[in-house]
C-alpha cells in the first residue's frame, strides 16, 4: 500500500525537479518531510541515453536527495499530453499520495514541455478535490509552488535558502550521467547538448548564487506561487546576511 506523502516534486522529465527544486527537496526531506518525486515522462526522445538509463539515473538522483519514492507516467516526452486521459493519471497519483504541498514547472519555459506540465499539474490539482470528479476519495494539495527552469522573466514570489543541501543537489545532478555534465570531469561521450556541457552546470550554481545574495544567503532556489502567501509571523521574512 502507498504511504502518503508531505511532498510531491514533479517534473516533466527525469532531472527536471533535481534541476529546479532538488536542494529544496533535499531540505525537506532532511526535516522529516516525507517527499515523493513524479515524472511525468521517461525522456524518451532526449538526445543522450535510453529510457532505462535515465530511469536508473532518476531512482538514483532521487535517492540521493532523499525522496522517499520516486515514480514514472508516460505522457509523451518531446510533446507532453495535456487532455483529460493524462489528468485524471496524475489526479489519481495525487489522491493515492494525498501530498500538502506540490513542486512543480512553471508556466513559462524555453521547452513547450515544461509550461504544458504545469498546465497539466494545475489543472490536476484542483479537479482532484471534487469530489465527483472520479471514485477515488478527493483530496487537494494547499499549495502548487513552481520552480524556475528557462525562464528569463521569471519573478519569484519566495526564494529558499539551500546552502546547506547544495552538496545533495549537486550529488543527485551527478547521478544524471547521460544528461549532465560532471564538474572536475571530461566531457561524456556521446551527441554534444546544452544540459551536457560545463557551462551548463556552471550556470546552475551561478543562478542559485545570484537568487541567494537577493535573499542574503550564498545560495538559494526561487518558486513563484499563483496565490498570495499566508504569513504567520512577517519576522520570519527578515533577509538573512549582510545589509
Amino acid at each position: 500500500m502507498t504511504v502518503a506523502v508531505d511532498v510531491l516534486a514533479v517534473g516533466p522529465h527525469p532531472d527536471d525537479v533535481e534541476l529546479g527544486a532538488g536542494g529544496t527537496v533535499a531540505k525537506l526531506a532532511r526535516a522529516g518531510r516525507r517527499v515523493a518525486i513524479l515524472h511525468l515522462t521517461c525522456g524518451e526522445a532526449g538526445t543522450r541515453g535510453s529510457v532505462a538509463e535515465r530511469r536508473r539515473e532518476a531512482e538514483r538522483a532521487a535517492e540521493r536527495l532523499g525522496a522517499a519514492s520516486v515514480e514514472f507516467l508516460a505522457l509523451g516526452d518531446g510533446g507532453l499530453r495535456i487532455g483529460r486521459e493524462e489528468e485524471e493519471l496524475v489526479i489519481a497519483a495525487l489522491r493515492r499520495l494525498r501530498p500538502e504541498l506540490v513542486l512543480g514547472p512553471a508556466p513559462e519555459d524555453r521547452h513547450p514541455d515544461h509550461g504544458r506540465a504545469h498546465r497539466l499539474l494545475r489543472a490536476a490539482c484542483f479537479y482532484a478535490g471534487l469530489a465527483k470528479r472520479g471514485a477515488a476519495p478527493p483530496h487537494r494539495p494547499a499549495a502548487l509552488f513552481s520552480y524556475l527552469q528557462h525562464d528569463a522573466v521569471f519573478a519569484p514570489s519566495f526564494v529558499v535558502d539551500v546552502t546547506a543541501d547544495w552538496a545533495t543537489k549537486q550529488a543527485a545532478l551527478d547521478a544524471y550521467e547521460s544528461q549532465i555534465h560532471r564538474l572536475g570531469a571530461e566531457p561524456s561521450a556521446g551527441p554534444s547538448t546544452v544540459t551536457a556541457s560545463r557551462r551548463f552546470r556552471l550556470a546552475v550554481e551561478g543562478r542559485a548564487r545570484h537568487f541567494g545574495q537577493l535573499v542574503g544567503a550564498e545560495l538559494g532556489e526561487p518558486f513563484w506561487s499563483p496565490t498570495p502567501l499566508a504569513v504567520p509571523d512577517p519576522w520570519q521574512l527578515l533577509p538573512a546576511g549582510l545589509r
